[in-house]
C-alpha cells in the first residue's frame, strides 16, 4: 500500500478544501435566489468513491449532515454503476434527501483516467418553487405529494448536456421558473467547477497518492474522535422539550432524547419522542443524523476540517415512522424542529459538562416570508429571512446578541436592503431587545425585535415553534422569555401567533421578537461593574436590573 507523510497529507486536504470553496464561490456567484447567495442556504460536500467524506464548503450545518445520508440512499437507488462522465442527478425525496422537498439536491461524479469512478460531489440548495400546493413555505401539509414535485435520483443532465425533458417538467412546475432553473444551472456550474478542479488534482498527486492521504485523513479524524471521547464523562442523560404544534392543531408535540457516552460510543436516541406528527414537522431520518454530528462534532473536533473518520462513534436512533424518522408519506416541510432538537441534545448532554457548554440560544430561528406581486415588476416574489436571536451564556462569557442560531453556521439574515427592495416589506425597527438576555453571572445575548409595515397586499408567513416555552438556563441562570410573533401590534386584531400564513393589506404591521440566550450561573455572582455597564449599554434596563440582580445604582 502506497504510504504519504504528514506534509503531503496536509497538502491534499488543503487541496480539497479549496476545490470545495470554489465551487462554493461559483454558486454564490451565479444563482438567481437570495436565500443562496445572501442568506448561504445551501451545503457542498466531496466524498471518494467509497462515498466518505473528503471535503466540505460550509453554508446551512444541517445540509452538510443530510448530505451523507442522501449521497448513499440516492446512489442505492440509482446505481453507482450507472454513473457516467457529465451526469448530474436530482434528489428531493425527502426520506433519501434528508430534507423538505424544497432543498434540492445535485450530485455528480468524477472518474480518472482509466473511467473509474473516484468522487462524487453533491450540493444542496433551497429552491423557491417547485409545485407544492402553496407558494413559499407549505406549513400545513398532512401528506408529502402536497409539498411539490419529487425526484428520487433522476438523471437531469446526462453526458454533459441537459435532459430536456426534465427541465421542462421543472419549469412547468415552478411557479418562479426562471429563479428555479437559474438555482439549477448555478448549481451545475458549481458541480463543473469542482469536476474541472478534482480532475487537476488527480493529474498533479496521483490516484495512489490520492487515496493513500484521503485514508490518513480519514484515521486522523477517527483517532482524535477517540481522544476527544476519553476526556468526556461516561454515562447516561436524558432531557424533554416541546414543540407549540404541527401545524395542524394547537396541541404541543413532545420531544425526548438520551445521550449515552462510552468509551468507543457516543448514542443520541430520540426513543420516548411524539410518534409521526400529523402536520409537517416530521423529520427525515437524515436530517435527524445532521443534527446529532452537528452536536458530536462540535464536542470532538470541533477545530479540525471535516471528514467521514470523525463520525464513525456517532450512532444516532430513532424509531422508523415517529417524529425523527419520517415514513412515507408523512410530510416534512417545516423542519424547525430540528433546529429546537439541536439545543435539545445539547439540553441533555449539559447535565454532565455545565462547564464546557452554554446555555439555551433562543431555542429557535423565528423564520419569515413574504409572498406577493412586486408593483415594479409585475412580477410574484417570495422573500424569506431567518431572525437573529441572542445566544447562550457560558461558564466565562456573556452570550453574544443578535446573531443567528447555533444551527445556522455561517447562515445570514437577509439584508434589509433586499427585502425592502424586492418585496412590498418596509422595516421601521429592527433593533437589539432590551431585558430579552436571560440574568445569570454572565447574561444571555439580547435577542432582536423587527417591526414591518406593508407597503402593498400580499401573504406574510411565520414560521416558528417554541414559542409556548422558553429556552433554558443553566447552572442557576434565567431563562429568557420565549420567542414571540405578533399580528398586527396595537390594533384590535393583535395577536401572538407561531407558524401561520396571513393575508396582509397596505398598511397593515406585524411585529417578530426573537428570543434571547439563557443565563449561565446565579445571577447573584454577576460584578457590579457588570451590570453597571449592560445598563449604560442598553441590554438591561435599570427596572429589570433591580429585579433580576437586587441592583441598586449609586446615589
Amino acid at each position: 500500500m502506497t504510504t504519504v507523510d504528514g506534509a503531503f497529507t496536509e497538502i491534499v486536504q488543503s487541496y480539497l478544501s479549496a476545490a470545495a470553496n470554489e465551487m462554493k464561490a461559483t454558486l454564490v456567484r451565479t444563482s438567481f435566489n437570495p436565500v443562496i447567495y445572501e442568506v448561504l442556504d445551501f451545503g457542498i460536500s466531496v466524498y471518494d468513491d467509497k462515498l466518505d467524506l473528503i471535503a466540505e464548503a460550509p453554508g446551512l450545518t444541517f445540509f452538510l449532515g443530510a448530505n451523507d445520508y442522501a449521497v448513499r440512499r440516492v446512489l442505492d437507488y440509482y446505481g453507482r454503476e450507472n454513473l457516467k462522465e457529465g451526469d448530474v442527478l436530482i434528489s428531493n425525496y425527502p426520506y433519501w434527501n434528508g430534507a423538505h422537498a424544497a432543498d434540492a439536491t445535485l450530485m455528480a461524479p468524477v472518474f480518472d483516467e482509466d473511467g473509474k469512478l473516484f468522487s462524487v460531489m453533491l450540493i444542496r440548495a433551497h429552491w423557491m418553487d417547485l409545485g407544492a400546493k402553496d407558494p413559499g413555505y407549505v406549513l400545513d401539509s398532512t401528506d408529502m405529494h402536497q409539498e411539490g414535485l419529487v425526484f428520487p435520483g433522476t438523471k437531469v443532465f446526462s453526458d454533459g448536456k441537459p435532459v430536456q425533458e426534465i427541465i421542462e417538467l421543472i419549469k412547468f412546475n415552478s411557479r418562479m421558473p426562471e429563479h428555479v432553473l437559474g438555482d439549477l444551472n448555478a448549481q451545475v456550474a458549481a458541480l463543473r467547477t469542482g469536476e474541472r478542479r478534482l480532475h487537476e488534482i488527480l493529474k498533479k498527486f496521483g490516484r495512489a497518492d490520492l487515496e493513500a492521504a484521503i485514508a490518513a485523513i480519514q484515521t486522523h479524524g477517527e483517532t482524535m474522535t477517540a481522544e476527544a471521547l476519553k476526556s468526556l464523562p461516561k454515562g447516561s442523560w436524558s432531557a424533554e422539550d416541546i414543540l407549540d404544534d404541527d401545524g395542524i392543531g394547537d396541541d404541543p408535540v413532545p420531544m425526548k432524547v438520551t445521550v449515552t457516552i462510552t468509551d468507543d460510543d457516543f448514542t443520541i436516541d430520540f426513543d420516548g419522542s411524539s410518534g409521526a406528527a400529523k402536520g409537517p414537522i416530521n423529520m427525515p431520518f437524515g436530517a435527524t443524523q445532521a443534527i446529532c454530528k452537528t452536536v458530536f462534532k462540535s464536542l470532538t473536533t470541533p477545530h479540525h476540517v471535516s471528514n467521514a473518520g470523525q463520525m464513525r462513534a456517532l450512532k444516532v436512533k430513532a424509531e422508523e415512522g415517529t417524529l425523527f424518522h419520517a415514513k412515507y408519506p408523512a410530510p416534512t416541510y417545516t423542519l424547525w424542529t430540528g433546529i429546537v432538537a439541536l439545543e435539545l441534545v445539547f439540553k441533555a448532554i449539559a447535565q454532565a459538562i455545565p462547564d464546557r457548554l452554554a446555555a439555551s440560544s433562543g431555542g429557535d430561528v423565528p423564520g419569515f416570508m413574504m409572498i406577493g406581486t412586486h408593483p415594479d415588476t409585475g412580477q410574484m416574489f417570495a422573500i424569506s429571512n431567518n431572525e437573529a436571536c441572542g445566544w447562550g451564556a457560558s461558564p466565562d462569557h456573556d452570550g453574544a446578541s443578535g446573531l443567528l442560531h447555533l444551527s445556522e453556521a455561517i447562515v445570514r439574515t437577509t439584508p434589509l436592503e433586499v427585502m425592502e427592495t424586492k418585496t412590498t416589506m418596509l422595516m421601521e425597527r429592527v433593533e437589539l431587545t432590551p431585558d430579552s438576555g436571560g440574568a445569570g453571572t454572565h447574561r444571555g445575548g439580547a435577542g432582536v425585535t423587527r417591526v414591518i409595515r406593508f407597503l402593498d397586499d400580499g401573504e406574510f408567513l411565520t414560521v416558528v415553534k417554541k414559542t409556548k416555552s422558553p429556552p433554558w438556563a443553566l447552572n442557576g441562570g434565567v431563562q429568557p422569555a420565549a420567542n414571540r410573533v405578533t399580528l398586527f401590534p396595537g390594533t384590535d386584531r393583535e395577536r401572538d401567533v407561531s407558524t401561520q400564513r396571513t393575508p396582509v393589506k397596505a398598511g397593515d404591521r406585524i411585529r417578530v421578537m426573537s428570543a434571547g440566550g439563557g443565563g449561565h450561573g446565579d445571577p447573584a455572582g454577576r460584578s457590579r461593574e457588570a451590570i453597571a455597564a449592560d445598563i449604560a449599554e442598553g441590554y438591561v434596563t435599570l427596572a429589570a436590573a433591580k429585579r433580576d440582580y437586587g441592583y441598586e445604582p449609586d446615589a
